[in-house]
């Protein structure tokens, strides 16, 4: 196939590919332990190793298409990197909440309001946390800027997408996760936050994609 578009790929990009596979193997565990232990104990064996292997496997295929289509293949790489912050954010969000579940617990209508209150917390905590590896793998990988020197006015254009990408993030996670609770209220309160949150992600990254690729990364 004929390469229109200039891009190709390289052993660094196999080598952040397997870095990031081996990351998000291990960081979907406790995910999926909260999601569905059932499925946990099936599986939990084989992630893993899964993932390492699809994650360089779904590079090259990315890379194939993007040489008739550029912007294909940094999707690609975008989106492999936002699956692993979307991981740590859910990791994090997981683990806070269940360190603090005693406030968590919704009985009542006031506690209720309460709940949502300590989840749109724990999920900014979450965030912020997933925001910081989201820069630097974007930086360096994704948009190719890591012999660009880190200016003022780039820190200041990362936060001021990622502030915005953050107001829509925890305002669809906490919407989301405030509307599942009256029809799925079988569920625990962990996987419903992991509901909000996924919501609240894909919300997200599709703002930061726009913002990063034309104002803090343009090259």
């Amino acid at each position: 196939m004929e390469n229109t578009t200039g891009i190709r790929i390289t052993k660094r990009d196999y080598e952040f590919a397997i870095v990031a596979g081996l990351l998000i193997g291990f960081l979907i565990l406790p995910v999926l332990k909260t999601v569905s232990p059932e499925i946990f104990a099936k599986f939990a064996i084989a992630i893993v190793p899964f993932f390492l292997l699809a994650t360089p496997l779904g590079l090259r295929i990315a890379f194939m298409i993007g040489k008739k289509i550029a912007i294909i293949y940094q999707i690609a790489k975008f989106g492999l990197i936002g699956l692993l912050n979307t991981l740590v954010d859910f990791g994090v969000l997981a683990l806070v909440t269940l360190l603090f579940s005693a406030y968590f617990q919704i009985q009542s209508k006031d506690a209720l309001i309460a709940g949502i209150t300590f989840y749109s917390l724990f999920k900014a905590i979450s965030f912020i946390v997933a925001n910081i590896s989201s820069y630097f793998w974007n930086k360096y990988w994704t948009f190719d800027q890591g012999s660009k020197k880190q200016t003022k006015s780039e820190f200041i254009q990362f936060f001021a997408v990622s502030v915005v990408g953050f107001l829509i993030n925890v305002f669809v996670a906490s919407f989301v996760f405030k509307v599942v609770l009256g029809s799925l209220i079988n569920l625990t309160d962990g996987q419903l936050g992991l509901i909000g949150a996924a919501f609240g992600s894909i919300a997200g990254l599709a703002w930061n994609f726009i913002g990063y690729k034309l104002w803090v990364f343009k090259k």
